[in-house]
């Protein structure tokens, strides 16, 4: 909290600095050459400007470069750091995840910086010139992230301060609330944003809607146990005749050999204005546009391409010409500018689909797990991997990161922007610019939220209903029903897992489900040594710390720490 009010000092927050006590009307001064609340916040286009900080501070925090949006990947029952980096990447939890680890301290800091921004919005509307219309959509935009933001907090570190109200000065006397009270303001915030935002028919891509609101709304429920608000408020969503899954060919690339799952994640199919009427919230990146997110000419925006696709470029093996028998930078229709860092655990690689080899998500078009060697100087050009398969395994490396099956999701074969190409001809990427991956990216999908209201039901006792919305999904991927008497939570987060994989921010649903030690010391693919890929993972991980610094800064109260982390 004293962190975030000191450091984050930016168009909105300037304003703190100039609040003073409400004298009398004649003793007020409006400054006019300078920003102050007065004058920072009048005209509708003023609180848009506001808002439209709070979208990029999300996209920023959850998919923008290769470091802290990936913690909610790495260290889970998805994926490991491949790279084998003890301190970093949660590759050791005991040495990454600590009070005084960048881990703990921004995602903290993040969530507040937009928690603070939304209070001053919502504390300078009542003095504004909006309409009372506008008043309602501006509070209801606010609302909506102060509840996202408090809810994430409230999975990731449990029990948090609540502030609801613009500070003018550092306070050093916050205490904790409850997890249970975390999750209430979350509610109300996200109740007031479902009932107010327009809806999906009204905004631009890009822009929350009042089904987004309802989405989190219903995952919030969840995490209260409110089995019937949370199957209600998915419903709303489901029902609504403007969404609808995705079940044939579509967009940009419908023409190509593939699947309705692989047209989801192809460039400029993500919107609805791409007829695509599956997403519901989907983050806006555009290339070489100021404030889009993503540079051709340097390495920003979600970066799953460069994480998480292998880097074949990487092997050391020869053909019988003594040729290396692919090139020597990331090829585009290969993995792009993959360096194999995200490596998929065995369970999604391979434990996921063992009940049904044949599930659509796991195509050849999906999940890659062979490629072409794509070296024309070699003898073996255009031969499969699987063909030599042997020779490719000499070294850990060489399954752990050179290459092993991936999510075609995260990468855009023989489509990445032509100015990252070294040689357009052979498709060749540059490799100091190249990784990012280049499409718009979902945040809340409509599969998701029929697996959602299937963890409602099956949390209210009613797993026929739960197999009946996990069915839905499936059969959109032409996969075998699953049958009620095989649900569990287990199977509801495998089913997460082959319909949302990588694209899942994962940490957050095992954080509220108070599983993340239990799923990823599970299936961590090795011994639980702090020198095998976060496998020293502890049941007090359910929980990040709370930040060393807000505690040493807070010094008026007391601000526990989460069981079993120590002061640094």
């Amino acid at each position: 909290m004293k962190s975030y009010q000191q450091l984050y000092i930016t168009f909105l927050t300037l304003a703190f600095s100039l609040l003073s006590c409400n004298e009398d009307k004649i003793l007020q001064e409006t400054p006019l050459d300078f920003a102050s609340p007065e004058t920072s916040f009048v005209t509708i286009e003023d609180f848009n400007s506001s808002v439209y900080a709070l979208y990029d501070n999300l996209r920023v925090m959850l998919s923008a470069s290769e470091h802290r949006p990936l913690d909610y990947l790495y260290g889970t029952d998805i994926g490991y750091n491949g790279a084998q980096q003890l301190n970093e990447r949660f590759g050791s939890y005991l040495a990454t995840l600590t009070p005084s680890s960048e881990q703990a301290e921004y995602h903290w800091n993040q969530y507040y910086k937009i928690i603070s921004s939304a209070n001053i919005i919502l504390e300078r509307l009542p003095e504004s010139e909006l309409t009372d219309a506008e008043k309602t959509k501006i509070e209801a935009d606010a609302r909506l992230f102060r509840g996202l933001s408090y809810r994430n907090l409230g999975y990731l570190y449990g029990g948090v301060p609540i502030e609801l109200e613009a500070v003018s000065s550092p306070k050093t006397d916050y205490e904790r609330a409850s997890r249970e009270a975390v999750y209430e303001q979350a509610v109300a915030d996200l109740e007031f944003a479902a009932q107010n935002l327009p809806s999906v028919t009204e905004v631009a891509d890009g822009q929350v809607c009042n089904l987004a609101a309802y989405h989190l709304l219903a995952e919030t429920y969840v995490a209260l146990e409110r089995w019937t608000d949370a199957i209600a408020a998915a419903t709303v969503v489901i029902d609504d005749p403007n969404t609808a899954l995705m079940t044939e060919r579509f967009g940009s690339r419908q023409s190509e050999p593939g699947d309705v799952y692989w047209d989801l994640y192809r460039r400029n199919n993500q919107n609805r204005s791409a007829g695509n009427t599956e997403g519901i919230w989907v983050f806006q990146q555009e290339i070489d546009v100021p404030g889009g997110a993503i540079f051709s000419g340097s390495r920003d925006g979600a970066q799953l391409e460069r994480d998480h696709a292998p880097r074949p470029y990487g092997f050391s093996v020869k053909d019988p010409s003594g040729v290396t028998p692919f090139l020597p930078l990331g090829v585009s229709y290969t993995s792009g500018r993959g360096i194999g860092r995200l490596r998929g655990t065995n369970h999604l690689n391979y434990g996921i689909w063992q009940s049904d080899w044949n599930d659509m998500r796991n195509s050849e078009y999906n999940f890659i797990r062979d490629v072409a060697f794509n070296n024309p100087e070699s003898e073996w050009y255009g031969q499969m991997i699987s063909e030599h398969i042997e020779l490719f395994r000499q070294t850990n490396d060489d399954t752990i990161r050179s290459f092993y099956p991936f999510q075609s999701k995260v990468f855009t074969p023989g489509n990445h922007p032509p100015e990252l190409f070294v040689d357009p001809e052979l498709q060749t990427l540059n490799a100091s610019t190249a990784g990012s991956t280049y499409t718009d990216q979902y945040f809340i999908r409509l599969a998701e939220t029929y697996l959602l209201r299937a963890e409602a039901h099956f949390g209210n006792g009613d797993a026929a209903s739960a197999a009946a919305d996990i069915n839905v999904v499936r059969a959109r991927a032409q996969a075998i029903p699953v049958t009620p008497t095989e649900i569990d939570i287990d199977y509801i987060l495998d089913e997460r897992m082959r319909e949302l994989g990588v694209e899942e921010k994962r940490r957050l649903t095992l954080n509220r489900l108070g599983l993340l030690y239990d799923r990823t010391n599970r299936y961590c693919n090795g011994n639980p040594v702090a020198a095998n890929f976060g496998c020293d993972v502890q049941p007090y991980h359910n929980l990040f710390p709370i930040p060393f610094s807000e505690i040493e800064s807070n010094t008026g109260a007391t601000l526990e720490q989460n069981p079993g982390y120590t002061a640094d």
